[in-house]
């Protein structure tokens, strides 16, 4: 592993995700306190995740002082900015949003790797650390989590994790091109609306229906009546 290409993507994605909790808080008109926590928790809740997982003190947090410095910057930047410039970036959230994964991903594939661990670990390691401080994010801001409802978003992850443990990527190049290769295809996922596979346990029949178009025709008069009226 390469310490330097390694800190490189732990400061990109680290801006990337303190900004991206930074901006969900004050959609959800948090108070300041609330988007400093929002912002520090989506930047390190998935490392810290990972750590537990692969068997890493969590204390070692303690000791990234200058990247706990950097994600107070980027929360405190991402507070003042006028509103015209926050318009502007949810217009590109997507995009920050995807080099946020793709960093952080191939930092936690790369931290497991380094360890040792079998390819199995370095995927989870990649996943947790791609997505898990957006999970966190959005629970906290009472949201259903983006990465297990909209386009496909922690496969990515999870591609890059496998490329990093089966070795295919291991030069600052190599890792450059795994990186803006995740960036593409996210943003792919995002334009196209690729999805993965799913199921409704709703009958589709009754989607979009109104709640007294779904009384039966032999229900009593006066429960569709009820119903009707709002009651």
């Amino acid at each position: 592993m390469d310490l330097h290409i390694f800190e490189v993507f732990s400061i990109i994605g680290t801006i990337a995700f303190a900004m991206s909790g930074a901006f969900v808080a004050m959609e959800e008109e948090y108070d300041i306190l609330g988007v400093l926590v929002l912002g520090l928790v989506t930047a390190f809740g998935g490392g810290v995740i990972r750590n537990v997982l692969i068997g890493v003190p969590v204390t070692t947090l303690w000791s990234q002082g200058s990247l706990i410095m950097l994600a107070l910057v980027s929360v405190a930047v991402a507070f003042v900015l006028p509103l015209k410039w926050i318009s502007h970036w949810k217009r590109t959230e997507a995009l920050f949003d995807a080099i946020g994964l793709a960093a952080f991903a191939i930092q936690g594939g790369l931290y497991a790797a380094n360890m040792g661990h079998p390819i199995s670990a370095v995927i989870v390691a990649a996943v947790l650390t791609g997505i898990g401080g957006g999970i966190i994010r959005d629970l906290l801001a009472g949201r259903k989590p983006l990465v297990l409802r909209d386009e496909i978003y922690a496969v990515w992850a999870m591609a890059a994790g496998f490329a990093i443990g089966m070795g295919w990527f291991t030069t600052n190049i190599g890792l450059l091109i795994c990186f803006a290769t995740v960036v593409f295809f996210r943003m792919c996922s995002v334009h196209y609306k690729w999805k993965l596979p799913r199921r409704s346990l709703t009958p589709s029949e009754t989607i979009g229906l109104k709640p007294e178009q779904l009384i039966p025709q032999h229900a009593p008069s006066v429960i569709q009546g009820t119903l009707s009226k709002g009651e």
